[in-house]
């Protein structure tokens, strides 16, 4: 299987949409005791409603908090997320809600790691029978009529940068809030023992802000005619092997 890092393009395209939003809910960033860092994450499920928590009106203006507060608001969340998700100081939760405009390309990545499908793209890929696809509907208002909607995939966090792309020395996570204290690597390839076998896009548990799909959706992607998106082939490596040439 041959898998691919999709990203923001680099050059011009004919596409015009941009949008402003944010989401309903999200954790607080954390003040951590053990690592002393003031950090506030990008993970994000949109799929996820917490409108029926008790304390729902805790989730709703994004702050600095101790990190005692922080897990105490982590623990309510947590039934409510996929099996296995991830969970970090700043992550969002509930559709993207605000304003549109210009036409969008049939996927769409913005910023760097979200995904967005536009309606008549959502119904190729699954016609595709791809796996893992999960679309949440964006509440966008545009000022025609005739938009198309987006759908935002829902990314779990699954598999890991290869151990010898990452920096020698590095210290491990913070035990307390789980900081990874390293910077992202320019090259880099993917510990092909961790990757996981049922899902056709993902992100990464280690580099959340990277997005990574298969052949399949890239071919599914490229069919579509010209997007939002740049795929580069970046390398499964097993983790007990070197690091590729």
């Amino acid at each position: 299987m041959r898998y691919f890092e999709l990203r923001e393009p680099t050059d011009a395209t004919r596409w015009t949409g941009e949008f402003r939003a944010k989401r309903r809910w999200g954790l607080p960033g954390v003040a951590c005791p053990t690592c002393h860092a003031e950090w506030s994450g990008v993970l994000s499920y949109p799929a996820v409603d917490l409108s029926r928590l008790p304390e729902q009106k805790s989730f709703a203006e994004p702050r600095l908090e101790p990190y005692a507060q922080y897990a105490r608001l982590a623990e309510q969340v947590r039934p409510l997320l996929p099996p296995g998700a991830l969970l970090q100081p700043g992550c969002t939760f509930g559709a993207l809600r605000g304003k549109a405009q210009g036409r969008f390309g049939p996927v769409t990545v913005f910023p760097s790691w979200e995904i967005f499908l536009r309606e008549d793209a959502l119904a190729s890929f699954r016609a595709g029978a791809l796996r893992g696809l999960i679309p949440v509907l964006a509440e966008l208002s545009f000022p025609t009529q005739d938009a198309e909607q987006l759908h935002e995939l829902q990314l779990l966090p699954r598999g890991r940068l290869h151990e010898a792309c990452l920096p020698v020395g590095r210290p491990p996570p913070c035990p307390t809030c789980g900081r990874q204290g390293f910077r992202m690597p320019s090259k880099r390839w993917l510990d092909a023992d961790s990757l996981p076998a049922d899902l056709d896009i993902f992100r990464l548990e280690d580099a959340v802000t990277l997005i990574i799909a298969t052949e399949r959706f890239v071919e599914t992607l490229h069919a579509l005619g010209p997007s939002d998106v740049e795929s580069l082939e970046v390398q499964a490596v097993p983790g007990s092997a070197r690091s590729p040439e």
